[in-house]
């Protein structure tokens, strides 16, 4: 049986110009910059420099244009002009969380490829068209730290598959040496071990290096877990020897890939900092970075030929859909400069809340002071939602004093000491590190000890907090601390 109901539903969806706001809001500078060029560059109606024309087209709006409004959409299909392509992308994008939501820019790398220049160097010897073959396919197993991480068997098979190279693992591995003689030394071998055993070997001949191969090569166990005692009785060296032997490993490079300076094809994306923080007659000052406000305006032109339509007498079928193309394009270039301008606000308004919320750090530098805060304590300061406040932290730079800094590092959770006052964990961990620092390298302290020692300074945190602390701060275990 049909029947028929009536549903009342409340619901609360983003409309397109505050979607455009949060986009907008979340793009560190350089982004931002790239954003405004392409709105400049899809928008005719949006200009850049000094000259502003939008009170002009207000008037036109405001007053007789929108007399003829009602005119124009009685003679237009509006739904159907709205679905042309001159939609503005923003329209497009309704949900707040779709796979649109971040804006994806893709690099592009100039010069030799670390590959190439293998390659280069390979054809300066002297190889038959077999060998060849395996050594080409052998760079090309290469990877961005300079190791072959697959079997020769694999090799050898996919040589047969897709080369039409029939081999065998005893071939492929004397090619393989020969690839491990081009440069950078170490490239091409298949272990940490290979790797500076290859350059070992490269090196001028003398009893700092005879030991420290026999280390790699005999001891490579022991040695990376530094039981320095077997290896001094086991050698029957003395401690001077030994560390000389190991000062010679440590100036190795175990990813000579890496090293090479076309070798990478990533992109290190040049930091601009959002802000700037100054100590002016001891007082903190915050400045924007003048990139975040370009001057923009509504086009002139466009403005005149809206001026033009209101004027005309008659106004034919071609002019309607001119000046209702003309009217979306001058709203959305409206939209979006009134966009930059919340954008700048809610930076300005957010970083100052912060500023004034770890001024002590500010002020000298110390992350010691660092007061513990969470996005929420920004949020409900300057009385915005805590996803505004994360898209400003997560992707915004600021210049200090004390060097550039991610905002988003000067928010940290926070515990309870001793005295009963709330201290933040980067405090904690800037502790940590300070005594570790300051320990005794021959005898490093474990998690267990470290963990009493800040229990002394007014810190009670267990010894697996420690551990965890000490991880974040890429410190390894007390056994890998340990110096001879």
């Amino acid at each position: 049986m049909l029947k028929q109901t009536l549903n009342f539903k409340l619901s609360q969806k983003l409309s397109p110009q505050q979607i455009q706001l949060m986009k907008l809001i979340q793009l560190p500078t350089q982004a931002f910059e790239q954003r405004v060029k392409s709105e400049l560059e899809e928008n005719p109606a949006l200009d850049s420099g000094k000259e502003k024309s939008e009170d002009e087209y207000d008037s036109l709006t405001n007053d007789d244009f929108d007399q003829d409004n009602e005119t124009i959409e009685a003679d237009i299909n509006v739904d159907e002009y709205l679905s042309d392509d001159e939609i503005p992308e923003y329209r497009t994008q309704s949900n707040n969380y779709s796979a649109d939501e971040d804006e994806k820019s893709v690099p592009y790398a100039a010069g030799k490829s670390f590959t190439q220049t293998l390659l280069d160097q390979l054809n300066t010897r002297r190889l038959s068209d077999q060998e060849a073959s395996i050594a080409q396919f052998l760079v090309g197993s290469i990877d961005g730290s300079g190791y072959i991480r697959r079997s020769l068997e694999d090799i050898a098979d996919d040589l047969a598959f897709t080369m039409n190279v029939y081999t065998d693992v005893d071939e492929v591995e004397k090619v393989l040496r020969i690839v491990q003689q081009l440069d950078p030394a170490g490239v091409g071998a298949r272990s940490l071990q290979e790797c500076l055993l290859i350059q070992l070997s490269r090196k001028r001949n003398s009893p700092d290096t005879e030991l420290a191969i026999k280390l790699i090569r005999d001891s490579f166990d022991a040695f990376s877990k530094k039981h320095y005692k077997k290896l001094l009785s086991k050698y029957n060296v003395s401690e001077e020897e030994l560390r000389d032997a190991i000062e010679e490993i440590e100036h190795l490079n175990p990813k000579p890939g890496g090293s090479y300076a076309g070798g990478s094809t990533k992109i290190v994306e040049q930091v601009v900092p959002d802000f700037t923080i100054r100590i002016k007659d001891g007082e903190l000052e915050l400045t924007l970075n003048g990139r975040n406000a370009p001057e923009l305006h509504v086009s002139r032109d466009y403005s005149n030929m809206l001026k033009g339509y209101k004027e005309a007498k008659e106004k034919t079928k071609s002019q309607k859909d001119a000046v209702m193309f003309i009217k979306q394009k001058l709203d959305s270039a409206k939209w979006f400069i009134e966009a930059i301008k919340q954008r700048q606000e809610t930076l300005f308004v957010t970083m100052s809340s912060i500023m004034h919320y770890q001024k002590e750090y500010f002020l000298t530098g110390d992350e010691r002071n660092l007061r513990p805060m969470i996005l929420k304590d920004i949020a409900d300061e300057i009385g915005m939602d805590v996803s505004t406040v994360s898209r400003v932290a997560n992707s915004k730079y600021v210049d200090t004093p004390y060097g550039t800094k991610l905002i988003k590092e000067f928010f940290s959770e926070s515990m309870t000491n001793t005295d009963g006052e709330e201290v933040s964990t980067r405090e904690i961990k800037k502790i940590l590190e300070t005594v570790i620092n300051e320990e005794d390298k021959k005898k490093p302290l474990t998690d267990q000890k470290l963990a009493e020692i800040l229990k002394e300074k007014g810190y009670p945190i267990a010894r697996r907090t420690v551990a965890k602390y000490r991880e974040q701060l890429d410190i390894p275990v007390a056994r890998l601390r340990k110096e001879i």
